[in-house]
């Protein structure tokens, strides 16, 4: 305090321990500052603001105003894209103003605890918002605190299937970099303006007793401006929603166990299963990213219906006929996981939760269900999986065939490890192909429409397959992924080429492998991301059956699908976990619930 002040030595004298006087630091070696360089940077950079009091000035008064502005904007910040609009920062944050009274009425020490706490939080709350605004524009919903860690390394392999190794790991390295500067910068913002709001207690206390009313008569009014409320409190409800989705999937997770212990067929004896399909080989197809969209996106729809059309004509020339209509999935944009696991379990596996519960458990699936008859043998094609897949067990499937086990020795097509043309021709000479004593029932995944849809394999002769070396031209001429994943609307026509392809290749080989005992069931897993089927579309996807005996497709008539490959618009609509259970009832099956 002033009153101390002639008591204090000179800055650069320090008494000597033998003879009591004064000497200079710098002579005797003992600079206080030599030992701290952090010290000696702040001496330094205080001499330099005594030395240059006018830059000096203006660099602290540059650096308050971007400390405002960026708390401001995280406090205002929306957890959408689209709702990213300059209108949402003209608004007044309540949590300002009450930061600013919670931090004028306390003492240094615990002031800058309060600042780093509340810096902090904002950052962590600033990161989930931009999180949430990238899982809304690819998955169609918000980033879930509690589940969703593990998507983050399923998108880094995702960008090094598609951009190279070098490229993921620097968007990792820039993400992480990102986040930890964005904590840290707001921490500092925060002090900062503790600092300030301290060093002018008086008026701040004026000015944050002047916003307070300002805020709480805006909200009484309902006063707006540029068509938002003038009265904001938009960084508590997002608090709120984080807290609450948190608590709805601590919840859920208890709910969904004793779920999934009930199953209408789960006691049903093998043989009184699907006793209506005996004889035939049965074939689950599921086809990556196909949704509504693009059987009616304006853009998308033309080409796909084509295809579609055309195949549902050739089909009819070799004695076949399809139905069809919607299931609408779990998920969207990606997690096909838990489409194809909803699909076979029928329960509603929307979350990576969900879905540990569902395929560690004992509920049985579609597919296990054959295999449980005793008449069928029981295969998987999955060019996808490219590691250890324990979730076999809850396929039920006898033998698996992944992506080192089908030959494929040609390039890989962005994330698709291999053509779907190709895969169809390997399940056809490993499996479908054989002399057995079983009819077959085969689940297989079709990847070559799975995004960035770039480059898109060519159909090439069946003859002409071999090993898939074929392939190394079509993929070096094809489209390059960096450039479709940059551009919406190149990404939406590549991804309806793509849909065309797979649809293409999977009629194709039935008419030229199928038998008058083949029933073939298809449908998309899910929609492709919001970018490509735009903001607010449905979560339905196609389904269609496909069979040369007429039988088949009259036990569904009371179904109401539409004839052929491409549903009617009004045709119905499911939830994807209610087919299993329709399936089962329509070819005869027996309910004997679980206990």
């Amino acid at each position: 305090m002033p009153v101390f002040t002639h008591f204090r030595r000179p800055p650069h004298t320090a008494p000597d321990a033998a003879t009591g006087t004064d000497t200079d630091p710098a002579e005797t070696g003992t600079d206080p500052t030599a030992a701290h360089p952090f010290r000696a940077r702040l001496a330094h950079w205080r001499a330099w603001r005594t030395r240059h009091p006018g830059p000096a000035r203006v660099l602290r008064r540059t650096t308050t105003v971007l400390a405002a502005v960026l708390v401001l904007a995280a406090l205002l910040l929306p957890n959408t894209y689209i709702a990213l609009e300059p209108n949402r920062f003209t608004q007044l944050p309540a949590e300002a103003i009450v930061g600013a009274a919670v931090l004028l009425g306390l003492p240094r020490r615990p002031r800058r605890i309060a600042a780093v706490l509340y810096g902090g939080g904002l950052g962590v709350l600033t990161l989930l918002n931009l999180l949430d605004m990238g899982f809304g524009e690819y998955l169609g919903r918000g980033f879930n605190v509690v589940l969703d860690w593990g998507l983050l390394e399923d998108a880094r392999s995702y960008v090094e299937d598609s951009l190279g190794g070098t490229v993921a790991a620097l968007a990792a390295f820039g993400a992480i970099a990102l986040a930890l500067l964005l904590v840290a910068g707001m921490v500092l913002a925060t002090v900062r303006l503790g600092d300030l709001l301290a060093g002018h207690r008086e008026r701040a206390t004026r000015g944050v007793l002047v916003a307070g009313t300002v805020w709480i008569t805006c909200s009484i009014l309902g006063l707006h401006a540029f068509g938002m409320p003038l009265a904001s409190g938009r960084a508590a409800y997002a608090l709120r929603a984080q807290t609450e989705r948190v608590v709805d999937t601590v919840r859920d997770e208890a709910a969904f166990a004793k779920e999934a212990k009930a199953d209408s067929f789960g006691a049903t004896p093998g043989e009184q299963l699907v006793p209506d399909l005996r004889g035939k080989d049965v074939i689950f197809t599921f086809i990556e990213s196909y949704g509504r969209s693009a059987v009616e996106d304006p853009d998308m729809a033309p080409g796909v219906d084509r295809t579609l059309d055309a195949s549902t004509e050739a089909l009819a020339a070799a004695g076949y006929r399809a139905k069809s209509g919607w299931l609408t999935s779990p998920t969207y944009g990606a997690g096909s996981w838990l489409g194809h696991s909803t699909f076979l379990s029928g329960l509603w596996v929307d979350n990576q939760q969900r879905y540990r519960t569902v395929t560690s458990g004992d509920h049985r699936t579609l597919t296990a269900m054959f295999g449980d008859t005793g008449a069928w043998d029981t295969v998987g094609i999955m060019p996808g999986v490219q590691k250890a897949w324990p979730e076999a067990r809850f396929h039920g499937l006898d033998k698996v065939y992944n992506a080192y086990q089908l030959g494929y020795e040609g390039p890989k097509f962005s994330w698709s490890t291999m053509p779907d043309q190709y895969a169809l021709e390997a399940f056809q000479r490993l499996e479908h192909g054989r002399k057995r004593d079983k009819p077959l029932m085969a689940e297989i995944i079709l990847t070559s429409s799975h995004q960035p849809w770039a480059p898109i394999p060519r159909m090439v002769g069946w003859d002409e397959l071999g090993d898939g070396s074929v392939f190394e031209g079509i993929e070096a001429a094809g489209e390059k992924s960096k450039d479709v994943i940059a551009d919406s609307k190149k990404s939406r026509e590549e991804y309806g080429k793509s849909v065309q392809y797979s649809v293409t290749c999977l009629t194709q080989w039935l008419e030229r492998y199928g038998t008058d005992d083949t029933v073939l069931v298809f449908l998309g897993d899910h929609q492709p991301i919001a970018r490509v089927s735009g903001q607010g579309a449905s979560r339905d996807v196609p389904v269609s059956i496909v069979a040369k005996d007429p039988k088949v497709l009259d036990a569904i008539d009371d179904w109401n699908w539409t004839e052929g490959l491409r549903p009617a618009h009004d045709a119905p609509v499911w939830r994807m976990s209610s087919f299993r259970d329709r399936f089962l009832t329509a070819y005869g099956s027996t309910p004997h619930p679980s206990r």
